[in-house]
């Protein structure tokens, strides 16, 4: 009769377990990957493009950078993003557009207002302008609708909320730009309106416009999330560059005062966007909106879009050109709206699931089949 070592089928039972493991943990991490890959890929060309730009001449890295048209690029992004958003649902907002009104107030009104007197304290030019230009750019253009819809909100609301924002900035933005600024820049307000004209409102009228066949309306529904990642992969394109000039900047700089001001300024992005949250979410308690509407306006009143902001950082003829900011150049511009970008997006996805924990009693229409992915 064949024996059976014990030791040897415990030792069997523990390899197994220790594999199957290691195989449930490989799926996580790949199921993170795919759900945080824009964020992922953000900190991973954020920490190369400093590496590798401090080691590199400013010769070539400004030879490099050459070679990329930073302009049509945001705009080819935002005629995307525009081409992908379905505002088919936006006749119930504009019956009754009071939460869409609010959560314009907070975006273009509160935000900026607090970009203002929080830039006054930030310890390099780049961070003061950098904040200022988080603090005004539009709506995010897909995020705030995606969340919403999580958060079991008014979609109609983030829309039109997202619209009308990005077709205002080119009047709003330079407007609050001027005013936080003019101290530490000098900014053309008309120039700058005259860019946004053509990099941000064109391209995203364009987008809405090319929605209009039926069937490139049906093509942009279906493929919703693949110009998504097309999109977001030019953005990452835009960030990259912008890291390796902030890299040229970090072989002349004091890097424990850097560390101090990062750390600082990333606080003060956290903190204007959970008070936007939490403005529109009370606000719109008090003004008497409905639980959907009042998620609606938080998500969209607070968050802001990343192609413009990194557009606005990093232009040479805004502020990407040293000519602005009196001489100094300023390439960590880019950093508060790329941390404001990444904050909202952990901080709303606590917030959307604390939401959809708590259901609206009142009936809800059917939840829109629409991939839920992040978005600029």
């Amino acid at each position: 009769m064949m024996q059976v070592d014990l030791r040897y089928v415990l030792s069997c039972i523990q390899r197994l377990s220790a594999f199957i493991y290691s195989l449930s943990e490989t799926a996580f991490m790949l199921e993170l990957a795919k759900r945080r890959w824009f964020l992922l890929s953000l900190l991973t060309l954020i920490t190369s493009g400093l590496v590798i730009g401090s080691q590199s001449s400013p010769e070539s890295v400004e030879s490099f950078k050459s070679l990329v048209p930073t302009r049509p690029l945001t705009a080819f992004v935002l005629l995307l993003m525009a081409f992908s958003l379905n505002s088919q649902q936006l006749k119930a907002s504009f019956k009754a557009p009071t939460p869409v009104i609010w959560a314009c107030l907070v975006n273009f009104g509160l935000l900026p207002i607090m970009g203002v007197f929080l830039m006054r304290i930030q310890m390099t030019p780049d961070f003061r302008i950098g904040l200022m230009i988080a603090a005004t750019t539009p709506c995010t253009l897909a995020a705030a609708s995606v969340w919403t819809r999580k958060a079991g909100g008014n979609d109609a609301v983030s829309l039109l909320t997202t619209l009308v924002t990005n077709t205002a900035c080119f009047a709003l933005t330079p407007f609050w730009l001027n005013l936080g600024t003019s101290q530490s820049a000098s900014l053309d307000a008309g120039y700058l309106s005259q860019r946004l004209v053509l990099v941000v409102l064109i391209p995203t009228l364009l987008g809405q416009a090319l929605r209009f066949p039926k069937k490139a309306s049906d093509f942009a529904t279906r493929n919703k999330t693949p110009i998504g990642v097309v999109a977001q992969s030019c953005i990452l394109a835009l960030v990259f560059l912008s890291a390796l000039g902030g890299g040229v900047q970090l072989q002349k700089a004091d890097i424990g005062t850097q560390l101090t001001a990062v750390l600082f300024v990333w606080a003060c992005c956290v903190a204007m966007h959970v008070v936007a949250l939490a403005v529109a979410w009370y606000g719109g308690g008090c003004f008497g909106f409905d639980r959907r509407d009042r998620i609606a306006a938080s998500f969209a009143g607070s968050q802001k879009t990343l192609p413009i902001g990194v557009y606005l950082a990093t232009d040479p003829e805004i502020f990407g050109g040293a000519s602005v900011a009196g001489g100094i150049a300023i390439p960590f511009a880019v950093f508060p709206m790329l941390m404001f970008h990444a904050s909202q997006l952990f901080i709303d996805t606590i917030v959307a699931d604390r939401f959809a924990r708590k259901p609206d009693e009142s009936k809800t229409p059917p939840e829109l089949n629409t991939p839920q992915t992040e978005g600029p």
